[in-house]
């Protein structure tokens, strides 16, 4: 069965095409969770200890409380928010509103030191840390739900996400080049962190506001037409998410990326430095590479996907993502081109581990209330979500296993950086080449399973369609 790519069906073509504005504003919701993230992977834990002057062990406490926290709140704003009743700014924008100020706020504090006492400085951030968590959560995982309630066309989506991780990748960027200018222009450090901290802030609240002045006329049409519901218990739903099984083909999809993703971020450094020999002002180059050349390549993706569907996009990038890693590990001192060819290459694949999965979870979501009559974005973005963190510290820690059971040797401040041994080098280039590698190939073979096409969701939105008439006209 093949279907024009450049047709739409009838129950797609219900709604006019979303506009550029509205794109624009969709992405623009992502930018200020983008810069704040980055910002606090990249600089908190050494802002803890040597600006804040709090100890190594009550920093990684802070750090990690965070994350539990962070990992248990996703389920339950995701569960709230779809109970919410939809009223005047709808049940997903309401928690934007709500939760936007606070969470600019609650990033600005994490960067200020407000005394020298060990045990206050450790209650106060991960005070500011769980607060950040919530705030964080409550901004970010309605605005991921809005997706499938902007439009319900196939290929529409896939363009719609591609706007989404451009403002994303653009605020890592941009949060980086930030950093960089402060640092070179403010010398001292409190001061250089609690004004980067302010200006993050507000670049962080005001594309919220605009994300939900943009979307809000299009989401209300959504709600307007979509009959009412009565929710079923968080127990039945986690059941019914679980057993659907084009859900747990993007799971995989999205977890066996995202984990190559985080284990090649967090090995590129010891890469750069210990087998290279290069400078960590390369190491930064060579991260802004690989994001430049994903954000780039996020639109060209879209474009290919509208012709040829998203799983053929996804073994495209992931092919040349395999290339990069195979390359990383043959790669020898002294071949700094080849370096940034790689690179390139990584960010034609990543571009996609963004792109794919997210733009697929709609689809699971109609399919969803095609089988159980209910809505239920939130629970399917809030373990979307949570996914993603689970990949993140799993990643790290599979790193740092590594690298200790190989007889790593750690840095030594004011000190030369030491000689590894080759066990250590050799750690470092498995776990940066072939690891990755053998979870891009698991990947490509739970897409090529994955069950929803564009001619069956198309189908999909035909029975969805007329059920929904069918309840309307009840």
């Amino acid at each position: 069965m093949s279907v024009d790519p450049s047709s739409e069906s009838s129950a797609a073509s219900v709604r006019a095409p979303l506009s550029l504005w509205t794109k624009l504003a969709f992405g623009a919701g992502d930018l200020g969770t983008a810069i704040t993230a980055n910002l606090q992977v990249f600089f908190l834990m050494v802002f803890l200890t040597n600006v804040a002057g709090l100890n190594a062990g009550l920093a990684g406490s802070v750090l990690m409380i965070g994350k539990i926290w962070d990992a248990i709140n996703d389920p339950i704003i995701g569960y709230l928010s779809d109970r919410t009743p939809v009223g005047k700014w709808g049940r997903r924008h309401i928690w934007m509103i709500s939760a936007a100020l606070p969470f600019g706020i609650c990033f600005f504090l994490n960067w200020w030191v407000p005394t020298t006492n060990q045990g206050l400085l450790f209650g106060y951030y991960v005070l500011m840390g769980l607060l950040f968590s919530t705030f964080y959560t409550a901004v970010n995982l309605p605005y991921s739900t809005l997706t499938p309630e902007l439009t319900e066309d196939y290929n529409e989506r896939t363009s719609l996400n591609s706007f989404r991780f451009a403002f994303s990748i653009g605020g890592s960027i941009g949060s980086l080049l930030l950093a960089q200018f402060l640092f070179q222009v403010i010398k001292e450090p409190k001061t250089q962190y609690i004004v980067l901290g302010g200006i993050a802030a507000v670049l962080s609240v005001l594309p919220i506001y605009w994300c939900v002045w943009g979307t809000r006329q299009r989401v209300r049409e959504f709600e307007r037409h979509t009959p009412s519901q009565h929710p079923l218990p968080l127990r039945t739903q986690l059941r019914l998410v679980f057993s659907n099984r084009p859900f747990l083909f993007v799971m995989g999809i999205y977890l066996c990326s995202w984990l190559a993703v985080q284990i090649t971020a967090s090995l590129i450094p010891f890469f750069i430095g210990d087998w290279l020999q290069m400078s960590p002002a390369e190491y930064t180059q060579v991260a802004l590479a690989v994001q430049s050349t994903a954000m780039i390549m996020l639109f060209v993706w879209s474009a290919v996907s509208r012709r040829i569907g998203k799983k053929a996009v996804y073994y495209m990038g992931m092919a040349l993502w395999i290339m990069a890693q195979a390359g990383l590990f043959l790669l020898q001192p002294g071949q700094t081109t080849l370096v940034y060819v790689c690179a390139i290459l990584a960010g034609f694949g990543v571009s996609t581990a963004y792109l794919v999965p997210w733009s697929m979870i709609p689809d699971v979501i109609d399919l969803d209330e095609l089988n159980s009559g209910q809505r239920r974005e939130g629970v399917f973005y809030a373990f979307m979500v949570l996914l993603q963190k689970i990949g993140l510290a799993l990643g790290l820690f599979l790193v740092g296993q590594a690298l200790q059971w190989a007889g790593y040797l750690s840095s030594v401040a004011d000190e030369p950086r030491p000689v590894q041994p080759a066990s250590a080098l050799l750690a470092i280039r498995i776990t940066i080449g072939p690891l990755p590698t053998f979870l891009l190939i698991i990947g490509i073979v739970l897409a090529y399973l994955y069950p929803i096409t564009q001619p069956v969701h198309q189908a999909i939105l035909l029975k969805l369609h007329a059920k929904r008439q069918g309840e309307a006209g009840a």
